[in-house]
């Protein structure tokens, strides 16, 4: 049986990348602080709140846990991407963490525990000199976050135990809570299964499910150069865009701009590049779109500029968002992949100078959108689309969605449910 700091090693091993250590300043103090004093606080505040705080708030589930099938969520967007399967699988629940924040679904989602949590924290000195005899000072840098995952695996291997639910479905492989439940599933016999619900990047974890249900190639192709692929694989397009791919934007010209941003983003160049497309193009209609964790308060664009839109990401999803735009301006987020697949023309234009995520997804790379470098190219690029917009921009999406022009386009929740269905029955 691994040892508690082999767990924590394999739990945390996306914090301990050189990506991960590489993000941002800005991007990474709001995960872990620099500063020594700011980690501490934060792990007083993380025991205090969620620790302690978990042991005094009680669990009413409004289902039954018990040998149902789990679809385990840890975001808004793994909830929008398994939600068709608690419909379409007979006793399949939504489950997350106790406290776990799933933005507007936060009440539509069954709790496991956590109390017991609070068990596990004698493990940490140990753990923590031993990542740090590994890992070097990358150990001491990220201890909050070290201390965060501890009791994730024990707590979750109780849960199974006594829940001995029939299967666990995921939405995300690199999360702390996620990979500990799926550690949790291997030690108890659980079988596992993962729905992809964003494009992913060579720098996750090897795919370790049992049965993986990918959108395409791209992803297959990704997964083959983090590790070895165990499982099952099949290749199901995108569940999460079946009503919309009927919906293609068939606009001529671009109208609506949509400018999405994510937490890598910089302030100061959103502001710039907000200020000189707005100037720009002043018959165009933008509409901007932070991330849903995105904390800043982007009130000074709204006062600077009257006309421009805003999109609430944790209110809106990003196909009604899309629906309503003609050309996208966007960085790293998988939001590209999204809007060519609606024949939304895409930008890639870095708000930055930060380049350790440079084409993260590798949309540049492989054709699937076209780069602007500075702010007059992404205004060249913006005028010939503003001019003439392709009617076939979404057939660069292939690669990546594997039922797009083949009759199961915009069937890849029948297909998904079908094979869920048939490995269900094979494994019981």
């Amino acid at each position: 049986m691994p040892s508690p700091t082999a767990r924590l090693r394999d739990i945390l091993q996306l914090r301990f990348s050189p990506l991960f250590a590489g993000l941002p300043a800005r991007t990474l103090e709001g995960i872990s602080p620099r500063s020594v004093w700011k980690r501490l606080a934060k792990v007083a505040g993380y025991a205090a709140l969620r620790l302690v705080g978990n042991v005094f708030r009680p669990i009413r589930n409004a289902e039954d846990l018990h040998g149902k099938v789990w679809l385990y969520v840890v975001s808004q967007n793994n909830y929008e991407a398994l939600h068709f399967l608690s419909e379409a699988l007979p006793g399949a629940v939504l489950v997350a963490g106790q406290s776990k924040q799933i933005g507007r679904y936060n009440q539509q989602v069954n709790r496991l525990s956590l109390r017991r949590k609070l068990l596990y924290y004698g493990q940490f000195p140990g753990v923590l000199l031993d990542l740090w005899k590994m890992e070097g000072q990358l150990a001491w840098r990220f201890f909050d976050l070290i201390f965060n995952a501890i009791g994730y695996y024990e707590v979750y291997c109780r849960a199974l135990r006594h829940y001995q639910p029939r299967a666990v479905v995921f939405a995300n492989d690199h999360n702390d809570d996620a990979r500990a439940l799926l550690l949790a599933c291997r030690a108890e016999g659980v079988p596992t299964a993962y729905v992809q619900h964003a494009s992913v990047s060579t720098s996750f974890p090897p795919l370790g499910f049992d049965l993986s249900l990918l959108e395409g190639q791209d992803a297959l192709d990704k997964y083959r150069q983090c590790g070895p692929v165990q499982g099952q694989v099949a290749l199901v397009g995108m569940p999460k865009a079946d009503a919309f791919l009927s919906q293609k934007n068939e606009n001529l010209q671009v109208q609506c701009v949509g400018v999405a941003t994510n937490l890598l983003d910089e302030t100061p160049a959103i502001m710039e590049a907000v200020d000189y497309l707005l100037r720009e193009f002043p018959t165009l209609t933008f509409t901007f779109r932070p991330h849903p964790g995105d904390p800043r308060d982007f009130a000074l664009l709204r006062q600077q500029h009257p006309t421009l839109r805003f999109s609430d990401a944790r209110q809106e999803s990003v196909f009604e968002f899309l629906r309503q735009q003609d050309a996208l301006v966007a960085a790293d987020t998988s939001t590209h992949l999204e809007a060519t697949l609606l024949n939304v023309a895409s930008i890639y234009y870095r708000f930055g100078t930060h380049t350790g995520t440079d084409d993260y997804y590798g949309y540049v790379a492989h054709g699937l959108v076209p780069r602007a470098h500075t702010l007059a190219a992404l205004g060249t690029l913006l005028r010939n689309y503003q001019q003439h917009k392709p009617l076939h921009l979404y057939q660069q999406a292939a690669y990546y969605n594997a039922t797009l022009g083949t009759a199961e386009e915009g069937h890849s929740q029948q297909r998904a449910v079908r094979l869920l269905r048939e490995w269900l029955g094979e494994t019981f």
